[in-house]
Order: structure tokens, then sequence, then C-alpha cells
């Protein structure tokens, strides 16, 4: 073994990243302008909505969710975590945080349910993508925030693009699974009726595979969130930069009140994810 000779893996990847950036930088430049934007964007939206203001509507849409159960946990989980968010000084910093998440989410679910009902829908497709998802799935997620840098530099838009593709594959695998466990009769009913395929999958099959594939989104918003602290080790802002920071000064309660915010961003936006899902499989 010793008297192999080494293959130069690291030296060809390197060679691809910088064609890849010197190729692509008005690419790689459009998608940081669009990617500030939004996020900038959202989070202005989102932060001129007094604290309050906020707080109390998020409050009331939880207790409306909850009406039919008639449970009062979650509003009340929703004020009281929203109030400590707020009364420790760090709402800019969980607005921030919750805009990147938003951001990243969406383009997670944008792709990826498209490549899931490819990837259902086509043996050829799931052959290609399930290594590629099993590679993305098990790659250390520190190592994304390597070419996110190289390609779009420190800031918070390489932490938006780690985040979707760390996030991306549930909803790829979630969504294939859902198409590919519908019966085959009722396709077989559905082209005995006279449906095009695209009646077909968007009148029947994507229906009867809402909860399967909310379940996937689920688990995406929550990956994208598991991403706030590494991405802030880039230049991401919000709570995770407090992390950081904490970390780095050794200062335990800073870091863990930042830790415990995110704790109830967390719980929020689980919550919430799994109601519509819940929702979408009772209709």
């Amino acid at each position: 073994m010793n008297n192999l000779q080494k293959l130069p893996v690291a030296e060809w990847i390197e060679s691809a990243t910088k064609s890849a950036t010197s190729g692509g930088e008005g690419l790689f430049h459009g998608i940081r302008v669009v990617g500030n934007g939004l996020i900038n964007g959202l989070e202005d939206l989102l932060i001129s909505i007094p604290p309050l203001v906020f707080i109390l509507v998020l409050t009331g849409l939880a207790l409306f969710l909850k009406r039919k159960e008639k449970k009062w946990g979650l509003g009340i989980f929703v004020f009281l975590g929203l109030i400590f968010v707020e009364n420790q000084g760090l709402w800019s910093d969980f607005i921030s945080t919750l805009a990147l998440i938003l951001v990243a989410s969406f383009f997670a679910i944008v792709i990826g349910v498209p490549l899931g009902i490819l990837m259902g829908k086509s043996d050829t497709a799931e052959t290609i993508l399930k290594p590629i998802l099993d590679l993305m799935q098990t790659m250390p997620a520190f190592v994304y925030l390597i070419p996110a840098v190289a390609f779009f530099g420190i800031g918070v838009v390489p932490g938006m693009v780690a985040s979707i593709i760390f996030a991306l594959p549930p909803t790829v695998r979630f969504t294939s699974l859902a198409l590919r466990q519908i019966p085959k009769e009722l396709d077989e009913a559905a082209i005995s009726f006279g449906a095009t395929p695209s009646q077909k999958l968007f009148k029947v099959e994507l229906p009867l595979a809402k909860s399967t594939i909310m379940a996937g989104i689920n688990q995406t918003v929550m990956l994208s969130l598991s991403m706030v602290v590494i991405a802030s080790m880039i230049g991401a802002p919000g709570l995770g930069r407090r992390v950081v920071s904490a970390l780095q000064r050794a200062n335990v309660g800073p870091g863990f009140v930042s830790g415990l915010s995110i704790v109830v961003l967390a719980i929020i936006m689980d919550r919430f994810t799994q109601i519509f899902s819940k929702d979408k499989n009772k209709q």
C-alpha cells in the first residue's frame, strides 16, 4: 500500500473550485445580491413590527390553530418564550435568525419538492439522486462552509447556501417516498377516468402525499435551524453569532441564554409545521 501513488484529489477539488469561481463569478454575484436582498428585506419587514404586536399575533395564531383540540399549551409557550427573548434583549438577533431560516427553508422546499417528484416518478432519477443525497446527509455540516465561502465570501448568503444544501435531503426523500407509497390502483383509476399526467399528479397524488411531504418539510426547517450556530462562523448574523462569541470568551451565562432563545424558536417552528401537517392529513 505504501508504494501506491497518492491521488491528488485535494488538488483536483482546488482546481475545480477555482475554475467555478472564476467562470461563474457573475452567477455567484447575482445569487449573493438576491440572497442579501431577500434576507435583509424580510428582516427589515419583521423588525418593523413592534415586538409586543408580533408576540400577540403569533400567540393568537397558535391559540387559533389549537382551538379544536382545546389545548392552550402552545399559545402559552409562544407567549412566554418570546417574552423571554425580548426581555433578554435578543429580539433583533432573534428576527435575524428567523429571516435566515425562513429564506433558507423556502429555497430548500422549492428545490426539494420538484426533485422529490422526479425521484418518485423515475427509477433512473432515484438511482442518480440517492447517492448524492446520502453524501449530502453524511458530510459534516462544517464542510459545507468551505465552498460556500469560496463562492460567496463572508456574510449571510454563504450561511444561507450552506443551510439549503444541508437541509435539502429530507424534503426530497419524503416527497419521493410519499409518491411511491401511493397505491397503484389509484393511479390506474385516475388514468381510466382520462386524467392527464399533470392532472393525476396535482389532483390525485400530491393531495394524498401531503402529510408525508409536510413531515419532510418539518425536518428541513429543523435542519435549517440547526445550521444557525455553524453559519455564524462565516458571518451569518443572529443568535448563532452570540453563541459563538460567548464560546470564544467562555461566557457561560450569555451563551446559555442565546442557546435557550434558539430552543424557543426551534420548538415554535417545529410545533407550527406539525400543526399544518396534521391539518393536511385530516383533509
